[in-house]
């Protein structure tokens, strides 16, 4: 037993936003938790979004996307939905403690050129990261 509360991130395609939640609240908070991420229908992680959070300095380019039900059977202080269609469509765990919601925007989504798509991913990384550093920040106590 770490002592750490365990969370899981969950995306439908864990190939963006889950990816960089798991990424920032691992590289930020890792003495507090144990960080995992899915999808509800893994893809694979996005290029930018493993781009976007090199340049600042974090590295997920080992992570990969994986399948909620490849979690099936573990328990979670918190289960973390970041998209509408996850919360619809994610399982119950009936090892999940607390269910948290927070919606962003799917930066896949956006089209145009690559620095369009680029500063898409930016501000979705950022917004996550203000999330996260509100939500999670042991300082600030931890999640109820």
């Amino acid at each position: 037993m770490t002592g750490k509360k365990k969370v899981l991130f969950v995306c439908t395609h864990n190939s963006a936003r889950s990816q960089m939640a798991e990424g920032l609240l691992r590289y930020f908070y890792g003495n507090y938790y144990d960080v995992y991420s899915a999808g509800t229908l893994p893809t694979g992680v996005n290029e930018y979004a493993k781009i976007v959070m090199e340049e600042i300095g974090i590295d997920i380019s080992f992570h990969r996307s994986k399948n909620v039900d490849d979690f099936k059977d573990e328990s979670f202080d918190f289960v973390v939905t970041v998209c509408d269609s996850a919360k619809e469509n994610c399982p119950y765990f009936s090892g999940g403690k607390n269910y948290i919601h927070k919606s962003f925007i799917d930066p896949s989504d956006v089209k145009g050129n690559n620095e369009d798509i680029r500063e898409a991913f930016r501000k979705v990384r950022d917004e996550i990261k203000g999330w996260i550093e509100e939500q999670f920040c042991p300082t600030k106590g931890f999640p109820a």
